[in-house]
């Protein structure tokens, strides 16, 4: 006669659950931390692509950077982007065009607002941020190519600038970007405008710009006198490339940057330095605004 099959007991049931729990509760941090590392990793990835784009754009325009948004001045706005015509293309679509990697399915000739359909030009840590203008990633136009008019005039506050003329391995060429939300303390900030929206209060807002750690009463801002700086959101640092290519993960205050404890930067601090912005390797002002203002 066959003996009678032991089953498992309750207790001997809950052992078991108690042994998964216990098990997935040691092992989800660690994957948690392996997908922002990946996440870390694509984005350095990706703005080393920008980067190359840089110096591949550069060659094809007598050495000049590109500058932070096309210009209309002496034409009508519409530039070629790989996949068709684009009205004012931001440095990022320009960049990412030199490399193929086209930002929108369909580019418009039209003056409206578009959102990046290409995963290569966002990054990974904010997928939802596809605004062409309240993008993740801020560019370093206040020393590379700032092609706003100067008050009252017709001439370009830094534009052109040849390449050639920068110190490559020690020049942030962008960044991880939190826009002109920068100035308030983090639980002032209000939520990302997909529709691309002006909120100087929105995280985002006008991030495809990004301002060196240093400002003057007489320098350019990112929108409405208010300032841009680095986002750290890989957990406590951001992405930045240099115009060599390289790419470092930096806490703000690495990069010379001066971060409030509510997560604010100032406008203007004594403790800030844009060594590693100038191009130079000098603590140089960013281009006035406006001369002998």
């Amino acid at each position: 006669m066959l003996g009678k099959r032991r089953a498992f007991t309750l207790i001997e049931l809950l052992v078991v659950v108690a042994i998964i729990a216990l098990l997935v509760s040691i092992l989800l941090p660690s994957l948690s931390a392996a997908r922002r590392t990946t996440r870390t990793v694509l984005c350095g990835t990706n703005l080393r692509q920008l980067a190359t784009g840089w110096m591949l754009y550069a060659q094809d325009n007598q050495d000049v950077a590109v500058a932070a948004r096309a210009p209309t001045f002496g034409g009508d706005g519409v530039y070629f982007v790989g996949n068709g015509h684009k009205y004012r293309p931001r440095w990022h679509i320009r960049l990412g065009t030199a490399v193929a990697i086209y930002a929108f399915d369909t580019p418009s000739r039209e003056d409206v607002h578009q959102n990046i359909t290409n995963r290569l030009l966002l990054c990974p840590e904010t997928p939802d941020w596809t605004s062409e203008r309240n993008t993740a990633y801020g560019y370093n136009y206040q020393f590379l190519g700032n092609d706003r008019f100067r008050p009252g005039t017709e001439r370009f506050i830094r534009f052109p600038v040849k390449i050639s003329a920068v110190r490559a391995g020690g020049t942030v060429l962008a960044a991880d970007a939190l826009g002109t939300a920068a100035e308030l303390a983090e639980n002032a900030r209000k939520p990302y405008r997909k529709d691309g929206g002006v909120d100087l209060s929105a995280v985002g807002n006008h991030a495809y710009l990004l301002d060196p750690p240093r400002l003057t009463d007489n320098s350019d801002r990112c929108d409405a006198d208010r300032r841009s700086a680095p986002d750290p959101r890989h957990a406590g640092k951001a992405t930045f490339v240099f115009c060599d290519g390289h790419v470092e993960l930096r806490t703000p205050e690495r990069m010379h940057y001066r971060q409030n404890a509510d997560g604010s930067f100032p406008v203007s601090d004594p403790n800030t330095a844009n060594v590693l912005f100038s191009g130079t390797g000098r603590d140089d002002d960013p281009p006035p605004k406006t001369l002998g203002g």
